[in-house]
């Protein structure tokens, strides 16, 4: 499944599902969503419709009161009850911040100040959520900072590991340049001085986490300590609601091939998929390194396919029938492996394998007995689930020009095809 929901009006809307926990659970999908102001919603249009149908009975607003007068709150509606919580006491104009403020220090000790000064917003919330039994939402401005404050405690309770709560605040910046974009809508096409105006790098939720742990010892000390609350009930009821056993069996991969009209979808899983390794410290991929572009040229030069589970999407892998690059000239006797990426958290089990599985079946098709494809050479953990794959390394590649502008070492992997 893709957690980003999709409207017109709003850029940050996720479903927390799917996230999984060190128990063996994972959180439910459909009941927990964080996203940018609802205030931008509007009754009589198809975004309002879509939202009504997710079902949501508790709206939490994280902004001052004064932002609500300003901007708007959701449109009233019996199906759902509101609450304005502002769990910020000390407001600050992000926008208007010197261009060489680094987002990552500064943005991590706004959200101490939030964590010390909101306890009693943070503790209600907290508390609306463990008692919502039906769908619910929360959400500040841009579904950033306060929104995601809030997140990290609830995924923190629920059990899940840090880098995936890391990762979750960064998946904002899969919706930077919308949230740019209204901001200079709204300012007659000025720009903000800040230049990390939107923007949610992983750094900032990694340091806040570390400053709230040096001081507490822990998110669940902190729970107890400053909000006063029982940690180990809240989680318990907050576990309770919200999980439920990760499936253990999967409908089979459907595979098709992709269309420019998928575009967009590939550059959304690739952009995901980079805040998941950056999360995670592994420095391979960034956001935004491949547009629409690079997607449409890999399906008419080669092909692109895309893996589906129970119509959601799982995968997708890039085919080309030359690789200089990487390679140098060679008879037309390989297909190229690129870009094998599955869905993060939603994937079924080995949905690797079996795109690499498809992706031979293809090779095969073409009449060519080999298969090849690389990795970076400082990732010894691809290389190794490649070669349990049957590739065997054939040699490196210490210069590879991707197109990016740096030259970098890979790996080269080849398998012969029976």
């Amino acid at each position: 499944m893709d957690r980003h929901v999709r409207f017109d009006a709003l850029h940050n809307f996720r479903d927390l599902g799917g996230y999984r926990t060190a128990d063996g659970h994972r959180i439910r999908p459909g009941r927990l969503y964080r996203t940018d102001s609802l205030g931008k919603l509007a009754p009589g249009t198809p975004d309002w419709s879509r939202f009504l149908s997710l079902g949501i009975t508790t709206v939490i607003d994280l902004r001052h009161d004064w932002e609500v007068e300003a901007n708007g709150r959701v449109p009233h509606d019996t199906s759902f009850t509101y609450h304005n919580l502002s769990i910020e006491q000390r407001p600050y104009n992000q926008a208007a911040l010197a261009p060489d403020i680094d987002p990552g220090p500064y943005l991590a000790e706004r959200y101490m100040e939030v964590a010390e000064d909101g306890t009693k917003e943070i503790r209600a919330a907290l508390e609306l959520v463990a008692s919502s039994s039906e769908p619910l939402a929360f959400h500040c401005a841009s579904g950033k900072d306060r929104t995601g404050e809030l997140a990290a405690l609830i995924l923190s309770l629920l059990g899940v590991d840090e880098a995936t709560i890391i990762e979750d605040f960064s998946l904002t910046e899969l919706a930077t340049p919308d949230l740019l974009a209204d901001w200079k809508a709204r300012n007659n096409g000025a720009s903000p001085t800040w230049l990390g105006f939107g923007r949610a790098p992983e750094s900032v939720m990694r340091l806040f986490l570390h400053s709230l742990k040096k001081k507490y010892g822990s998110v669940e000390a902190y729970i107890t300590h400053a909000l006063a609350m029982d940690a180990e009930l809240l989680s318990s009821q907050l576990r309770e609601t919200f999980l439920e056993p990760t499936p253990t069996t999967w409908s089979p991969l459907t595979f098709r091939k992709a269309t420019p009209d998928d575009a967009s979808t590939l550059v959304h899983l690739r952009d995901s998929l980079s805040l998941w390794m950056l999360a995670r410290g592994i420095d391979q991929w960034k956001p935004s390194e491949k547009n629409e572009a690079h997607f449409k040229s890999r399906m008419s030069e080669g092909e692109v396919w895309l893996a589906h589970t129970d119509g959601a999407l799982s995968g997708a892998y890039e085919l080309w029938w030359t690789d200089e690059a990487a390679w140098g000239p060679r008879p037309h006797d390989a297909g190229y492996i690129h870009r094998l990426m599955t869905t993060p958290h939603t994937a079924p089990p080995h949905t690797g394998r079996e795109l690499l599985h498809h992706a031979e079946s293809r090779i095969r098709a073409a009449n060519r007995p080999y298969a090849r494809l690389d990795c970076l050479s400082t990732n010894p953990r691809l290389r190794t689930y490649y070669e349990s794959a049957g590739y065997a390394v054939v040699g490196e590649q210490p210069a590879k020009d991707g197109g990016l502008g740096s030259p970098y070492a890979v790996t080269l992997l080849e398998k012969r095809l029976s």
